[in-house]
C-alpha cells in the first residue's frame, strides 16, 4: 500500500472537476486535482449557464456571485442563415461569466478547502488494481481510491482508451472546430443570440465587466475550404446579415481566438476503465442549448454522493459505478437527445430557415424545446 492515498483523484479541473472537488473536501475528504493549465486561463465556451446552477454555486460552493455584478439574461433571439428571427422569452434564464473568472474562483476556493491542486501537471496514465487507482502524471506519480474524468470534450485517454467517439467515421466526417472571441460591443445585456449560419451556429452574450463572449462551432471543413479562420467568417458566417453586422462593429479584446477542435457529440460512456466521467468527458448537450455547464455541474454533485457513500463504506465501488451511471442517464438523458435533435435542425441552411418560421408560429413549441435543454435547480 503507497504511503498518501487520496480519497479521490480528479483529472482536469474545469467546472465539474472544481465543484466535485470542493463538494468532497467540504465533507473531510482528501482530494488531488490533476490540471494540465495554469489559472487563470480562457477556455472555448459559450459562457451562458443555466439559473438552475445558481444557489448550487453560491450556497453550496461558495462562489460570491451576488456580489459580482452579473449580467442576469431572460430573452432568447436565434436568427436563421437568411436573416429570419425569433424571439422569445427563457422562463428560467441564465447569468453570463467568463471562464476565465470562474474557474480561477473555484481554484481558490478548492484550495482554502484543503484540494491539492496541481498546475501545470499532466496525468499520462491511469491504472486500477487491487482497489486503488495509480496515477502517473508529469510531476509524479499519484494514489487514490476513486478516479474521475473531466477532462472536457476531448484528451488523450479518450484516444488511448479507443473510446467509441474517437474510432467512428462519422465523427471524423462531421469534426467540429469551437472559436471564442471577448469583444465589447453594443448589444442587450439581458438576451442571449443564436445566429446560424451554413453548417454552425454563433451565440452571443454578455459577460462580467463591460465585455461580450461571442462563441461559435462549425464544421472544420468550413474553415479548411475558406482558407483561414479570419475568411471564414467574412465568406460563410456573414452569409447571416446579423452575424456580418456583428463582425463588423465589434472590438475583439484579444489578438487572436481561443479555439478547439476535434468536438464529438457522440454518446460517450458515464464509466470508462473504472474513471468516473463528468461534464463533458461523460457526454455534451450542444452548445446551442446553452446548458454544457449547469450540467457539467449538476453531475459533480451527483458523483459526490455516490463517492461519499463509497468512501464511508456503504456500497461497493461496483455499486458506487452503476449508481452514477443511472444518475447521469436520468437526469441528462432527455436533455442531451433533445440537443442532438436541435443540432440537426439547425445549421442546415434550408431547414433552419424553415425551423424558425415555425417556431415563430408556434410559441408553445418554441416554450416546449427551450425546457427540455433546461433543468431544474439542485
Amino acid at each position: 500500500m503507497p504511503s498518501k492515498v487520496y480519497d479521490t483523484a480528479i483529472i482536469g479541473g474545469g467546472l465539474a472537476g472544481l465543484t466535485l472537488s470542493i463538494s468532497l473536501a467540504k465533507q473531510g475528504y482528501s482530494v488531488v486535482l490533476i490540471e494540465k493549465e495554469i489559472y487563470p486561463f480562457h477556455k472555448v465556451c459559450g459562457e451562458y449557464i443555466s439559473l438552475e446552477s445558481w444557489d448550487f454555486l453560491e450556497k453550496k460552493i461558495g462562489v460570491p456571485l451576488s456580489d459580482m455584478n452579473l449580467p442576469i439574461i431572460k430573452k432568447l433571439w436565434v436568427t436563421s442563415p437568411n436573416g429570419n428571427s425569433l424571439y422569445n422569452d427563457l422562463d428560467l434564464g441564465g447569468f453570463g461569466i467568463s471562464r476565465y473568472t470562474l474557474d480561477n474562483t473555484l481554484k481558490n476556493i478548492a484550495e482554502k478547502q484543503g484540494v491539492t491542486v496541481l498546475q501545470n501537471c499532466k496525468a499520462e496514465d491511469i491504472q486500477f488494481k487491487e482497489n486503488i487507482f495509480t496515477i502517473k502524471t508529469t510531476q509524479q506519480i499519484y494514489y487514490s481510491k476513486v478516479c474521475c474524468g473531466s477532462w472536457g470534450k476531448r484528451s488523450n485517454f479518450d484516444v488511448k482508451w479507443k473510446r467509441i467517439f474517437t474510432t467512428k467515421t462519422s465523427d471524423r466526417l462531421n469534426n467540429f472546430v469551437g472559436i471564442k472571441y471577448h469583444v465589447k460591443t453594443n448589444f442587450p445585456i439581458d438576451m442571449i443570440a443564436l445566429h446560424n449560419f451554413k453548417d454552425g451556429y454563433c451565440g452571443i452574450s454578455k459577460i462580467e465587466d463591460d465585455k461580450y463572449c461571442v462563441c461559435y462551432l462549425t464544421k472544420a471543413s468550413n474553415i479548411k475550404n475558406a482558407g483561414s479562420i479570419e475568411k471564414a467568417e467574412e465568406l460563410i458566417l456573414s452569409e447571416n446579415p446579423h452575424l456580418k453586422k456583428l463582425f463588423a462593429n465589434m472590438e475583439r479584446l484579444y489578438q487572436a481566438p481561443v479555439s478547439i477542435s476535434q468536438i464529438s457529440f457522440s454518446k460517450k460512456k458515464v464509466v470508462e476503465n473504472n474513471v468516473l466521467m463528468l461534464g463533458d468527458a461523460a457526454g455534451m448537450i450542444t452548445p446551442l442549448c446553452g446548458n454544457g455547464m449547469s450540467m457539467a455541474m449538476h453531475s459533480s454533485k451527483l458523483a459526490s454522493i455516490s463517492i461519499s457513500a463509497f468512501l464511508q463504506n456503504k456500497i461497493t465501488i461496483q455499486q458506487l459505478e452503476k449508481t452514477y451511471i443511472k444518475e447521469w442517464k436520468t437526469n441528462f438523458g432527455t436533455r442531451v437527445k433533445t440537443g442532438k435533435f436541435i443540432q440537426y435542425l439547425f445549421g442546415r441552411k434550408s431547414i433552419t430557415n424553415v425551423f424558425v418560421m415555425i417556431m415563430n408560429k408556434s410559441k408553445f413549441l418554441t416554450k416546449k424545446i427551450v425546457k427540455l435543454t433546461h433543468g431544474k435547480s439542485f
